[in-house]
């Protein structure tokens, strides 16, 4: 099956504008509610793939449309042909979910493109606000009133994260990725990690207004890369110290941090000493170093991520 609709369908679907979308770009966009001038608070951005579990994606949905705070769309890309059980499910939801968009694309784009799609697209809404969300993660019930509150009390941060609970999959607590707080701790990380956990980040829309994207060039941490970008601008981080989100690291979690993304991530390094004029000798050996311990076996990198990991929550925990 193609499309989930025939052109005739979409025509009595959507509202004009949206066909018009439709028309100007890859991504077809539709819905089973006229969501011509409405406006939105916030969008929550995520995208599902052919690999995709369907009981993983229906909890992650679910674990968005259910939060507290109410004043969102939740655009969700079918980012390439998936298959029947799962295009059963987003059409079972987006016919009971005023609250869901679902758009498509009819070739793999990757995230980057996907989520750029997403920015563009909602702009039309007004929204003050945008959050990232991953197929296969779990939201906890309060995560988006706690970053909007966080984001209204606090003008002069752009992007706000949050810890996370890794959970297994079962769903069973495997660990806790905390991250630093304030911004001045965020940047001293930044040139050797990605400081915030991309799936818990919450941005002003207005960054996005100014033109920044990610880069869709890249098929993996195409968000360390705009972290950067934004912090040699002068945009704010925060995470908060709260778990917000439950992040599901499975089985394959390891042997997926291959080649290409341990070398996209040397690569980050090297573009944040650079764009943030911190390039040293320190800063150098730990790139070089971060990618020899990439290339270990599963077994032993699982052992270096969870050193990896105590030594950030030891350094977080002592700033």
């Amino acid at each position: 099956m193609d499309s989930l609709f025939a052109t005739e369908q979409l025509r009595t679907a959507v509202s004009p504008m949206l066909m018009e979308t439709r028309k100007q770009s890859d991504f077809v966009v539709y819905s089973h509610f006229h969501l011509e001038n409405i406006q939105v608070e916030s969008i929550v951005g995520m995208a599902v793939y052919a690999g995709d579990r369907t009981d993983w994606v229906e909890l992650a949905v679910q674990s968005v449309l259910n939060q507290t705070y109410r004043d969102f769309l939740l655009c969700v890309v079918i980012d390439g042909p998936i298959n029947d059980e799962m295009r059963v499910l987003l059409t079972a939801l987006d016919k009971q979910q005023k609250r869901l968009v679902l758009i498509e694309t009819q070739t793999n784009l990757g995230l980057a493109a996907c989520m750029n799609g997403v920015i563009d697209y909602a702009s039309t809404y007004s929204p003050r606000y945008f959050f990232r969300m991953d197929s296969d993660d779990i939201c906890f019930r309060g995560r988006l009133a706690r970053q909007v509150k966080f984001l209204r009390n606090n003008p002069n941060v752009d992007i706000v994260g949050s810890s996370l609970v890794e959970i297994d999959e079962n769903g069973k607590g495997v660990g806790r990725r905390k991250m630093p707080q304030q911004h001045h701790e965020i940047m001293r990380f930044m040139t050797k990690r990605c400081s915030l956990n991309h799936p818990t980040i919450a941005m002003r829309y207005r960054t996005f207004e100014q033109g920044f994207r990610y880069n869709p060039d890249l098929s993996n941490t195409q968000d360390y890369f705009l972290w950067v970008d934004l912090a040699a601008n002068g945009f704010v981080f925060a995470n908060i110290d709260k778990p917000l989100l439950k992040f599901r690291r499975t089985k394959g979690f390891f042997k997926r941090r291959g080649l290409a993304k341990s070398l996209n991530e040397f690569r980050a390094r090297l573009y944040a000493m650079k764009t943030l004029k911190r390039v040293s000798p320190g800063n150098l050996f730990y790139a070089c170093s971060v990618l020899f311990v990439r290339m270990l076996p599963p077994k032993l990198l699982k052992i270096a991520y969870k050193i990896d990991r105590l030594i950030l929550h030891l350094l977080v925990r002592n700033k």
